[in-house]
């Protein structure tokens, strides 16, 4: 930004401009010169409208056009002059700024997201699930980006949200942060990784995603130096932020800078003093004429005054605190706010009056010593230096120095109290003499400097010493006295008083700045510290003045005048005058201007390329400010104007800017913005009722429109407004304002009627006001703030009930809201999925919005045809589809918006209740046109009832009952059939049993099993809510599985007996493997009913003992019937060998023949096979340990028998023979598969062992013997 301080570069800007601003062509009058006032424009515009032809024939519209132009011109004109004279009153505020300063402890703002950059985040986070960048993720670090893509940046009430100017990069990542935590928390842990680095590095990888390919050195250098200047602002950054609020041109910036004298600390301060003063007249005038606003009580209009004036004291206190500045930059942040609240009358100046002592004056001089010329009687290589002293101070020397060659350089800084010193200096050449004391002076040179004094080198005649032959000696040297920071003029004057100054001659006077508001003209003479005489300049007003005849000495006059009083001064120099006029004019704080009588400054006026400078620059911007019309605005007297309009206007066009700015500031101004208002209203009395007044109205508009405005924000000056009306009755006051005007009154009750319906209008719609609980804390705020809107005063609060009455309705209706757009995005979302699913979806997707637009217009149209088109099936899926989006806005809602309502938590409940009523209807809409004995729904109870059941609050609540109500039935009709069909397929399935194993069983077993795990699985994972239903259900389950199973150990049973009886008798019996699937059924039935029949009841786990008792009782009858089977074969063994039985007819022809072995080893060869055939398919191998058991036993008594009914018969050899291999390998068999020893050494088996053995004995002395065959065990028998 160009300094506008005065420059040679910048006059000759401002000459160009102005060349340009001549130059401009005007055409047609639509554009106005800045140069021109509204007059001038006025003027010209009967010249535009006669040369300009007509557009139209009729000369009536014509006419009517032009003037419409005309007014148009003019609101333009008047506007552009508002705002620059708004921008002059501004400037003034931030240029000597003595009430505010920049805060800086307000919240740092974040910069916001644009529509542009939302989608470039969106494109960011899609390319990373793509796999298109180089970011390492694991599965489930992905997924939780997929759902945030989804829920979060797809999300319309984001786009909502970013548009609104209210969503920042640190909510992208606290909605992130938020979703992610419970994700991680559900994870497993793991040794080692602690779930906290987990949450790091997924923040980290987000942080990645987020950025993109940009350099995180430079974002982070952006950002901080937009958070800096978001801080804290320069006097030229807030020069050029109001520019721009203003819009105010760089040019005009300029002529009004340089006219008004903002670099001039001193101009500023006076001009602030004639404010002040011009608002106490303003008040005496008020109360003389009885002009007041109208108040709420007649009481307050003399308090009215009194506020006025203690506003202006207040601030005459806080300038007298100010520093008495030299000029320069004015450092905002040093501000000291006086605490000195007492009335300053500047009437009474009798009780304030200056003594000499009070006038204090310090000096700096630097004395600068060059060299010294004509010193030529002294011998080249002589010594020579000088000395330098102010009288009454110390005194300094310089280096040594020849005589050929006395150059220095050498600079001395004194201090002196003296406004005329005398300083000395001395030149000095060392003594050659032994005996000299002291160095020999050869000349010196006493000066008296002033600060007005030239400051550069000169040279200066020295008187020479006596005995010095050198008498043309002279002494470069330059002597610069600086300014002490409270003169503010100084030179000489010629003086006249009454009281001061007696005679007139000519005085050295200097203009001091005791205080802010006190300066004193003092008169010096040399070598002095206090003044001679002092005239204080408190209620003087000073002006130019004609020479005064009788007064010899002076040129140009001027005079301080006040009541008894007038003090005549002159000068030498016009332009000196001017600059003594100007500096007394800001001293005395008069209201009158003065103005030179004749005109010095002269410009050339066919536009010369430099104008003569014979006054002070500060006439020369002021009489180029008046050729441009700006003397108007800078002339103009503050106390005139209706600050009230002008801030409400600065405020209104401010908060414009800011809300355009690149942060989300919620409607909070910047820290500068915050200073130069607040200066504004303290400067020009704008009372603080009506700023917050106004800034609410405003903040309200923008939000009624759609910005996000920070509910805090509202809260705090709505409080303030509120305090400042009702607190006169309470005595608490915000700013110590103790008068309410009726427009206060009636505006204040207007904001809060709009503040109110706005504020349930948000609560209504939360979810899109507050997305995802964005703005941070927002939410609860505005609960916060409706809690205050509703209190008939500050400090009776409101009723919680009522409270409570006003928060459930809006949220009855936030239930309506949130359905109907739920609904609407439901029916949005399907047809584009009905399209994506379409076979020319490629060819169509170009046209997909254009048709889902025609569908819907269609839809409304005729929603008869819809209801006919749309199928159960299809009008089912939508329902499940839109009990997602129910269960995720419910969700959402308690994630993001409870804590907000934390108390009214039970309204909350409400509202989801009230949500899930109007998702109720369309739900029983749909299964009411499900098809009879349709089971499809059963999917949507399972969603719903998942949710709810884990909700404390909706848990068995009224939608969830209306939910059981409406599936209970359904459910005992799913049960019955499903039972039935069970036992149909028993039935049906027994019939054709091939009793080929599957799997544990056979295959209508296995489908029994099966059917009724899954029944008892899908009534188990239907997770009943309601207890007694549920056990209720499970019992039935549990009985039902009992009769099933039941059922098929007694058909297995019948199978297995009708199968062996019609096998064979003989040892060519072998055993099937349907026997063994039989015995197979009978294991899976004993396993399957622990798991289906068991129940921890009394009544109902002895039943399923039954069950257990049933299946073992019918094992048991089957392994007796299998074993009946066996003694059966070994009986049509043992009737062959009866044959041969002594005594009988066969026996006689049979001992002529020789028989083999054949039927021991076709017997042996069935036991074996049926052993290895049931020890190989039986999956139980206690049901094998106990047929095999009981067919050992069963056959060896069967042979005792046998051979007991032959006790007195001796046996055949050929009886013996075979007996004695099958009893021997029985045993052998019988022992290998596992029989105890307990069991083959029975009594039985020892008799017919025994008798064996006898009979062996008996055969083997016969002829022929027994060919090898013993009872005897031996090795190599086979």
């Amino acid at each position: 930004m160009l300094d506008p301080s005065s420059s040679e570069e910048e006059t000759d800007e401002i000459l160009e401009e102005e060349r340009k601003v001549v130059a401009a062509p005007k055409v047609g009058g639509a554009r106005v010169s800045p140069s021109r006032t509204s007059e001038s424009s006025v003027g010209l515009q009967p010249s535009r409208s006669s040369n300009v032809r007509p557009s139209s024939p009729s000369p009536s519209v014509a006419s009517e056009k032009e003037k419409e132009d005309l007014e148009k011109m003019q609101r333009e004109e008047e506007e552009r002059k508002k705002r620059l004279q708004l921008y002059v009153f501004v400037m003034r505020c931030i240029a000597y700024p003595f009430n505010a300063k920049q805060p800086t402890d307000m919240a740092r703002r974040q910069q916001k997201i644009s529509k542009q950059q939302l989608q470039t985040v969106k494109e960011r986070f899609q390319s990373f699930l793509n796999g298109d960048t180089q970011i390492v993720a694991d599965e489930a670090f992905i997924n939780a980006v997929q759902s945030y893509y989804e829920v979060f940046l797809k999300s319309d009430r984001v786009s909502r949200m970013v548009q609104s100017g209210g969503c920042s990069a640190a909510d992208s990542r606290e909605v992130f942060k938020k979703h992610i935590e419970k994700r991680v928390r559900s994870l497993p842990e793991i040794d080692g990784l602690s779930k906290e680095t987990v949450l790091s590095s997924w923040i980290a990888k987000f942080d990645t995603i987020y950025r993109g390919e940009e350099d995180p050195r430079k974002h982070q250098q952006r950002m901080t130096a937009s958070a800096a200047s978001e801080l804290i602002l320069s006097k030229d950054q807030l020069y050029e932020m109001f520019q721009g609020i203003l819009g105010i041109k760089k040019f005009e910036h300029q002529l009004l800078y340089n006219a008004c004298q903002l670099d001039n600390p001193d101009e500023q301060a006076a001009q602030i003093r004639r404010e002040l003063d011009g608002r106490l007249q303003m008040a005496d005038q008020i109360a003389r004429g009885g002009k007041f606003p109208r108040f709420v009580s007649r009481e307050m209009e003399a308090m009215y005054i009194e506020e006025l004036k203690s506003s202006v004291n207040l601030l005459m206190a806080n300038l007298e605190s100010m520093p008495v500045s030299k000029g320069g930059e004015f450092k905002l942040q040093k501000l000291k706010r006086g605490h000195n609240t007492s009335i300053i009358d500047m009437g009474q100046e009798d009780e304030n009056q200056l003594s000499k002592s009070d006038v204090v004056l310090s000096f700096t001089l630097e004395v600068v010593i060059m060299e010294v010329q004509g010193l030529k009687s002294l011998a080249p290589n002589r010594i020579v230096y000088c000395t330098m002293e102010v009288e009454g101070g110390q005194k300094l020397q310089t280096d040594q120095a020849e005589a050929s060659k006395p150059t220095w350089g050498t600079q001395g800084d004194f201090t002196t109290t003296h406004p005329l010193p005398a300083v000395k200096v001395k030149l000095f050449t060392e003594s050659t003499g032994v005996l000299a004391l002291e160095d020999k002076e050869l000349g010196r040179v006493v000066l008296h400097p002033t600060p007005n004094s030239p400051k550069q080198a000169e040279l200066h005649k020295m008187t020479v010493s006596k005995g010095c032959p050198d008498s043309d000696l002279k002494i470069k040297l330059a002597v610069r006295m600086d300014k002490p920071q409270n003169m503010k003029h100084c030179g000489y004057l010629w003086a006249i008083g009454k009281n001061v100054w007696k005679r007139w001659k000519k005085r050295f006077f200097v203009l001091v700045q005791v205080s802010q508001y006190t300066f004193a003209m003092c008169s010096y003479r040399e070598k002095k510290a206090e003044p001679v005489e002092l005239l204080q300049l408190d209620g003087y007003t000073v002006d130019y003045t004609d020479p005064q005849p009788g007064l010899d000495g002076g040129r140009t006059f001027f005079n301080a005048v006040k009541e008894g009083d007038t003090v005549i001064f002159a000068s030498d120099d016009e332009q000196d005058r001017i600059l003594w006029v100007q500096a007394m004019y800001r001293a005395t704080g008069q209201s009158h201007k003065p103005v030179p009588p004749t005109q010095v400054q002269k410009l050339n006026a066919k536009g010369g390329t430099a104008p003569q400078l014979d006054a002070p620059i500060s006439q020369f911007y002021a009489d180029r400010a008046q050729k441009h019309g700006m003397d108007e605005f800078i002339s103009a007297n503050p106390c005139s104007f209706d600050h009230a309009s002008l801030f409400e206007m600065l405020q209104r066009l401010t908060l414009d800017h800011r809300l355009n700015d690149s942060y989300s500031c919620l409607g909070w101004f910047s820290p500068g913005q915050v200073f130069v208002l607040d200066e504004y209203c303290a400067r020009n009395g704008v009372r603080g009722c009506h700023r917050h007044l106004c800034y609410l109205r405003d903040l309200l508009e923008r939000a009624e429109n759609g910005a996000m405005i920070d509910p805090t924000l509202l809260h705090y000056s709505f409080a303030f407004c509120a305090s400042h009306v009702h607190g006169n009755r309470y005595g608490t006051r915000p700013d110590g304002i103790g008068t309410v005007s009726v427009d206060e009154k009636e505006r204040f009750e207007g904001i809060k009627d709009r503040l109110r319906v706005l504020l349930e209008n948000q609560i209504t719609h939360f979810r899109y006001c507050f997305p995802f609980g964005r703005p941070e804390g927002a939410l609860k705020a505005t609960l916060s703030l409706l809690e205050r809107v509703l209190m008939k005063d500050i400090v009776t609060p409101v009723p919680q009930e009522e409270v409570k009455n006003v928060i459930r309705k809006c949220l009855e209706q936030a239930a309506l809201v949130n359905y109907q757009r739920l609904s609407e995005y439901a029916k949005v979302e399907g047809k584009k999925r009905e399209m994506y699913e379409h076979p020319v979806f490629c060819l169509a997707s170009q046209v997909m919005d254009l048709t889902i637009l025609e569908k819907n217009q269609k839809d409304h149209r005729d929603p008869e045809n819809v209801g006919r088109l749309v199928t159960p099936a299809k009008k089912l899926e939508d329902t499940i589809r839109l009990a997602e989006l129910v269960i995720e806005v419910l969700q959402q809602n308690e994630e993001h918006h409870a804590e907000a309502f934390a108390w009214w938590s039970d309204l909350m409940v409400e509202h989801a209740e009230t949500f899930l009523s109007l998702y109720a209807v369309d739900m029983d809409a749909a299964l009411e046109v499900q098809p009879p004995d349709s089971w499809d729904s059963f999917p949507l109870f399972q969603l719903l009832n998942d949710f709810l059941r884990v909700d404390y609050n909706l848990c068995n609540g009224k939608f969830h009952k209306h939910l059981q109500d409406l599936y209970a039935p359904l459910v005992v009709r799913y049960v019955d059939l499903m039972e039935s069909s069970i036992a149909q397929s028993i039935h049906r399935g027994f019939e054709r049993e091939t009793w080929e194993p599957v799997n544990n069983g056979s295959g209508t077993s296995e489908d029994l099993f099966w059917k009724l795990d899954a029944l008892q699985t899908f009534i188990r994972d239907l997770h009943w809510p309601e207890e007694e239903f549920g056990k209720h259900l499970e019992t039935r389950l549990k009985l039902m599985s009992s009769d099933m199973i039941e059922s098929c150990v007694k058909r297995t049973r019948a199978a297995f007996e009708a199968k062996l009886q019609r096998s064979s008798r003989t040892a060519d019996f072998r055993v099937p493997q349907s026997i063994c699937t039989m015995f197979n059924v009978m294991v899976d039935a004993r396993a399957q009913s622990a798991k289906l029949c068991a129940m921890e009841l009394g009544q109902e786990r002895q039943y399923h003992s039954q069950i257990d008792n049933l299946i073992e009782e019918t094992v048991k009858e089957m392994i007796t019937l299998l074993v009946a089977k066996f003694v059966v074969i070994l009986e049509s063994v043992l009737a062959k060998l009866s044959r041969y039985d002594e005594g009988t007819l066969f026996s006689s022809f049979l001992s002529f023949t020789k028989p083999g072995m054949d039927v021991a080893d076709s017997y042996v060869t069935f036991v074996r096979h049926s052993q290895d055939m049931l020890r190989d398919k039986v999956n139980e191998e206690m049901y094998i340990e106990r047929l095999f058991d009981q067919w050992y036993t069963s056959t060896m008594n069967l042979l005792g028998t046998w051979l007991t009914d032959r006790m007195d018969l001796q046996l055949h050899v050929y009886q013996l023979k075979i007996l004695i291999r099958i009893v021997k390998k029985k045993y052998r068999d019988f022992r290998l598969q596992g029989v105890l020893d307990s069991t083959l050494n029975s009594k039985m088996y020892d008799t017919v062992r025994n008798r064996l053995m006898l009979e062996e004995a008996t055969a083997s002395v016969r002829e022929g013997g027994m060919q090898g065959i013993s009872m005897k065990d031996s090795d190599t028998e086979d």
